[in-house]
């Protein structure tokens, strides 16, 4: 189970809002499953397909996170048009089981989110509790 922070969510949610057409991304640090802090990041694709990171944005971030004593929990991005769910690419993409991924939909009036975990070669629902 990831822990996000209502106030973190409703934040995602905006990002993903203000970055329309294109998918918002981002990263969420924290400890032991309970995240603390959003990063917004630059998806360097502007696409409303998929996403990359700004490389020098994702490496501070690391760097932030180690020096507050905390980890990359888990990497976050919105589908503009489609269920918050894995596409093909996202599958394809995935590499650190290390890390839940979490997707955004904003396909229905109201947002959606949900959370996955890389098992082999597949991704796995993964709980996400709001608090």
């Amino acid at each position: 189970m990831i822990q996000i922070p209502k106030h973190i969510i409703e934040s995602i949610f905006k990002q993903a809002y203000e970055e329309l057409p294109n998918e918002a991304c981002g990263l969420l640090t924290g400890i032991d499953g309970v995240v603390h802090k959003q990063h917004a990041l630059t998806n360097i694709d502007r696409s409303p397909e998929h996403f990359s990171f700004d490389p020098q944005e994702q490496f501070a971030v690391l760097k932030e996170a180690r020096s507050c004593g905390q980890k990359i929990l888990a990497n976050y991005h919105s589908h503009p048009a489609t269920p918050a769910r894995p596409s093909q690419e996202d599958i394809r993409l995935a590499y650190d089981s290390g890390i839940i991924y979490v997707i955004v939909s904003l396909a229905e009036e109201t947002p959606d989110i949900k959370a996955f975990a890389l098992d082999g070669s597949c991704m796995r629902p993964h709980e996400i509790k709001i608090i």
